[in-house]
């Protein structure tokens, strides 16, 4: 066992010896007793100690104490060293301290920056959503400009074709004038040179007709006395011969007898008799021969022109009136019709075959197509229509709408791609009118809404009565607009509704889609479903869907919604899109129905039907016409046209 004074246990096998056990022990004893005395017993027992014994104490424990000063002067040494490591470390602590304090400012500097680059960086942020607001803007103003630009351009292409246009027509009536001034120079000229002449031949003419109307007269009242007398001596049942004159006078009556009584039926032939013999005196005829009649050749402003029952073709614009049956026109005058009908093409191509009016009036579809070279059906359509126009009573609405017209017109429903096809045709008002579904289709029209936006806008023009002037493409004082006027909207007035409802950038969608006011208004079909699938608004956008559904609700009005909601509730109703197709009617071969039925089929198969269900709403016109029986008098007055000739022989022959 190892002491801290560098003995050993003596009990240890490494210890020097065996008795330091012992003296250790008294080692102890001597210390324990020594302090259990006071100071002068320990005084009193150090003077009893003999001096060679304290000698050799004092000498053993000095040396002890001097390895003790020794191992305190290592101590020592270790001390200064620690305390010279000590300053040294505090030296570095000051060091590192004012190296932390200059790393702080540092810090507190960067950071003083970083907050600084913050603050530049947020504003720029801020200028940059700006500068990003400020393109969309200009963005949408371009995009406004652009369309701005692109509908001028449509306004002055349009304005230069009816420059030219108009350029043509004042060059033709510049000629046609001269060529009429020249002709009355012609007949001024004869006229001074005949005047003595015909002033004899006019007084001849008047006498004669006065003499003539003065024998119609006597012997018309003679007529309607005896039939008269017969009709009532047939109505009272007086069956004795003594009523009639087998001549044809009358017997005399007394002055106290009644006149005879005369029925409804009488009447009517007496006013019809009338009637009769007031045409013949209000003829003004000339002539009285049949011969002459038959072989007398037409002048121009001459005394007598025969009329008719509008089979005459008016020419007040462009020529002076000319009111003599088509039958009769002459072959120039034919073929100038036909090239204000613009089929002057085939009026070249039929100068050798065309002899007068008759000759088309009597024409078959195959010699059209033969001696004219009408090859496509709608050419044939045109003019058999404008055939028809001449010999109806009405007055010719749809006439005035020619085939120039009807290509703006395109342009006004949103079907600009359609204009080269339609202006091949030459489709003219009358056209559009009795449209069907197989002339839009080899007019390449195959998409089932531009069917809708055609069909729509015939109705459009006859709810107007075919007004050239009835769509309005331009914002006005709209402010109580009602759903009549909001029909007559042409798609770049929609657009321009969208621009006013905040769906700008979304109105160029409707460029060539069809899409009018009339179609808005009178298709059930097309709703703000459909609206929205042609405008490509995503359908996740409910809230600008909701937008425009407001506000489409509140243009077209409660009537025209109802219908829009029954046509949904439909179990067989689809949604209204941009390429669903029209089916042709496939031919069937088997079963043949009566001329009847087979007509009613045919009437079906037109675009807009003549019987298509008007809108019922107080703001539509009154009183518009039914066209449901307009086969019925097509055919009437093809039927007349053809049997005109007959008539008219039998009236000069009567005369």
């Amino acid at each position: 066992m190892d002491y801290s004074n560098g003995l050993f246990d003596c009990q240890s096998p490494t210890s020097p010896f065996l008795g330091g056990l012992r003296v250790l022990h008294l080692l102890e004893d001597l210390r324990a007793a020594l302090e259990l005395m006071d100071n002068e017993e320990r005084d009193n027992l150090r003077c009893q100690i003999p001096d060679s014994t304290a000698e050799g104490l004092a000498e053993w424990l000095h040396g002890r104490m001097t390895n003790g000063h020794s191992s305190e002067a290592v101590y020592q040494e270790r001390l200064s060293r620690l305390e010279s490591d000590k300053e040294c470390l505090i030296l570095q602590v000051s060091v590192l301290t004012d190296q932390v304090e200059v790393q702080g400012e540092k810090i507190r500097d960067l950071d003083t920056c970083l907050e600084h680059h913050r603050e530049k960086l947020n504003t720029t942020e801020e200028l940059l959503q700006q500068e990003l607001l400020n393109r969309s803007a200009l963005e949408t103003q371009k995009l406004e400009l652009m369309t701005e630009v692109s509908s001028l351009k449509l306004k002055l292409t349009a304005v230069e074709r009816d420059h030219t246009d108009n350029e043509v027509e004042y060059l033709r009536l510049v000629t046609d004038i001269e060529n009429e001034r020249l002709q009355c120079e012609k007949k001024l000229n004869a006229t001074k040179v005949s005047l003595p002449f015909f002033f004899f031949f006019f007084l001849h003419v008047q006498v004669v007709v006065f003499l003539f109307e003065a024998e119609v007269v006597s012997v018309g009242v003679s007529a309607m006395i005896m039939l008269n007398i017969i009709i009532s001596a047939a109505e009272t049942g007086h069956k004795g011969t003594d009523h009639l004159d087998l001549a044809g006078v009358p017997p005399s009556k007394s002055h106290h007898e009644a006149p005879l009584p005369s029925s409804p039926e009488t009447k009517k032939k007496t006013k019809g008799l009338k009637r009769f013999f007031g045409r013949l005196k209000r003829s003004h005829s000339t002539s009285f021969n049949p011969d002459d009649a038959a072989e007398m050749e037409f002048r121009r402003g001459g005394v007598r022109a025969t009329a008719g029952p509008r089979l005459g073709w008016s020419r007040e614009s462009k020529h002076n009136a000319v009111d003599i049956p088509f039958s009769r026109w002459s072959k120039d005058d034919v073929c100038a019709w036909l090239h204000e009908q613009g089929l002057g093409l085939f009026a070249a191509q039929g100068q050798s075959w065309i002899k007068s009016g008759q000759t088309l009036l009597q024409a078959s579809q195959h010699d059209l197509e033969k001696e004219l070279a009408m090859k496509q059906p709608l050419h044939r359509k045109k003019l058999q229509l404008a055939l028809q126009a001449l010999g109806s009573d009405e007055e010719d609405l749809k006439g005035k709408l020619d085939h120039n017209w009807v290509t703006r017109w395109l342009d006004d429903i949103g079907l600009p791609q359609y204009k080269s096809h339609f202006d091949e045709a030459r489709v003219d008002g009358r056209m559009l009118h009795y449209m069907t579904v197989e002339d839009l289709l080899s007019l390449k029209v195959g998409s089932v809404l531009h069917h809708l936006s055609i069909k729509r806008a015939i109705q459009v023009l006859r709810l107007n009565s075919y007004e050239p002037s009835c769509l309005r493409r331009r914002p006005s004082n709209e402010n109580n607009i009602s759903p009549a006027e909001i029909s007559q909207w042409t798609n770049h007035r929609v657009m321009e509704w969208l621009r006013s409802v905040d769906l700008a950038e979304y109105a160029p969608n409707l460029r060539g889609s069809g899409v009018h006011g009339g179609l808005m208004v009178l298709e059930p079909r097309f709703n703000v479903e459909a609206l929205a699938l042609l405008l490509n608004i995503p359908p996740n956008k409910t809230l600008l869907r909701r937008h425009l559904a407001t506000h489409f609700h509140l243009l077209i009005g409660s009537e025209a919604q109802r219908l829009k909601q029954d046509c949904l509730e439909n179990p067989d109703y689809t949604v209204l899109t941009a390429t669903a197709k029209v089916k042709p009617r496939r031919l069937s071969f088997g079963g043949f129905g009566t001329l009847r039925k087979k007509r009613q089929d045919d009437g079906e198969e037109y675009i807009c039907p003549m019987n298509v269900e008007m809108p019922k709403s107080s703001s539509f016109q009154t009183g518009v016409r039914n066209y449901g029986d307009d086969l019925d008098c097509l055919e009437q007055v093809q039927r007349q046209i053809q049997t005109r000739p007959l008539l008219l022989c039998f009236r000069t022959f009567f005369v």
